[in-house]
């Protein structure tokens, strides 16, 4: 146990709905001293609103319930969960900017937390004032910070402005020089809330490497996003809160997993799904997409799929209009990290007159690994140029399951293979 840096026992955080505050230590001052005085509050029109907001709620509502966790020296943790479920209360604990209502936790090291656009700078000071008072509040000397801060300022590409006051920021600027100064002043632990997705596509790529590289390090991040492909490619350890509760710790993939089925296998993920029933048709005016199914070979419908069976997934839509090119048919298979494990098209496609019509995609056995996969359905025309007439993205969940482990096909390896496809291909041994 001497490689935790990070020890959470037994966590809660209560608060008080509509009876604390207005919000603010300033609106909270300003009442006071106006019921010092006997006059009339200020803020009563925030009071009114918060009573609005509270008045059928319960006065009390625990944002963490019984959190307990270690994290060990180099660990890069993505804690996921919908919204609400607790992760930036979790956080703000941890970076001591809320105290818990009860529990304990035990840290050994320096903590950077970048949590909100602006947090622990100081909107007067210059870019260059905040980054020394940045390395200060994390005990570092004059000298230290010097020698990382021709660093920082590259990294954050905003040279211009270093000497400028950062209340002229833009929030892009903000984030590139926080980041900057939390990743390179070399904390024991970095943690990141969603704040990264503030910045443009390029500068959250050189985020994320900066991140590999400060993990390979042996330094400790502790990462929340709600992109799980993000999560997958940076973290190690996964932890999923779900209302203030942890409800799953472990490896990455299988608390990706547990996050996409937190809500229930038979909402989640339909054998069936009727557009029209929904009024959800997609389309256009000269098609719409009318309902979906997971079908095996006998044409039954279903929900988990052994492995080794293949089955087909079947899309049934309306042509409204003729017109000269072909209509394509095109399944998009999504992992449940959000990244695409491929796509396909029917390239017999030809126009169609008007009409309903069904498409089947026919998926072998032994292809898709074990899993769950998202399939986007579409239409589309490509000449002369591409036209999207449908697209309806998660339309249909499939959970690829491999109900034995450890059996020949898998020559005795036990546990999930890597990869979005696991196909069992032709191979031939000569001696020569």
């Amino acid at each position: 146990m001497s490689n935790v840096v990070l020890s959470v026992e037994n966590l809660y955080k209560e608060y008080r709905l509509g009876t604390i505050s207005h919000g603010t230590l300033k609106h909270d001052l300003q009442s006071w001293w106006a019921r010092m005085r006997g006059k009339d509050d200020p803020n009563s029109q925030i009071s009114t609103l918060q009573s609005i907001r509270t008045s059928t709620g319960n006065e009390h509502f625990w944002a963490l319930q019984d959190a307990s966790f270690n994290i060990r020296q180099g660990e890069l943790v993505g804690i996921i969960g919908r919204n609400g479920a607790g992760k930036s209360t979790l956080l703000k604990i941890i970076s001591r900017i809320t105290t818990p209502t009860k529990g304990t936790i035990k840290i050994k090291g320096r903590i950077a937390s970048l949590l909100e656009v602006g947090t622990g700078f100081h909107p007067e000071l210059t870019g260059r004032e905040n980054t020394y008072l940045n390395g200060a509040i994390l005990g570092m000397s004059k000298q230290e910070i010097r020698r990382k801060f021709d660093e920082i300022v590259d990294f954050a590409e905003i040279q211009q402005f270093i000497d400028t006051p950062v209340k002229r920021y833009s929030s892009g600027m903000y984030v590139r020089l926080a980041f900057a100064i939390a990743a390179h002043l070399e904390p024991e632990i970095l943690i990141i809330d969603e704040v990264l997705a503030v910045g443009d596509a390029r500068f959250q790529k050189r985020c994320l490497g900066k991140m590999d590289e400060v993990g390979k390090q042996g330094r400790t991040i502790l990462f929340v996003s709600h992109s799980m492909s993000t999560i997958s490619s940076l973290c190690n350890r996964g932890i999923l809160l779900k209302a203030g509760m942890i409800a799953f710790d472990g490896p990455t993939t299988d608390a990706i997993q547990a996050y996409n089925a937190s809500d229930g296998a038979t909402t989640k993920y339909p054998a069936y799904i009727d557009f029209s029933a929904k009024g959800r048709l997609f389309g256009d005016e000269h098609a719409v997409l009318l309902s979906a199914a997971v079908r095996d070979t006998e044409n039954n419908l279903i929900t988990e799929i052994n492995i080794s069976k293949p089955f087909k997934i079947c899309m049934n839509y309306r042509i409204l209009k003729s017109q000269y090119s072909a209509m394509v048919p095109n399944f998009h298979f999504y992992t449940s990290a959000e990244t695409c494990a491929f796509i396909s098209q029917q390239n017999d496609s030809k126009p169609l007159p008007p009409g309903q019509y069904t498409t089947e995609c026919h998926i072998p056995g032994n292809f898709l690994n074990d899993g769950i996969y998202a399939v986007n359905l579409a239409l589309s025309t490509y000449e002369p140029g591409l036209v999207v007439h449908f697209s309806a993205k998660n339309s249909i969940f499939i959970d690829i399951k491999d109900p034995i482990e450890g059996t020949a096909t898998r020559c005795g390896y036990r546990g999930v293979f890597p990869g979005a496809v696991r196909p069992e291909l032709t191979w031939s041994l000569k001696e020569i």
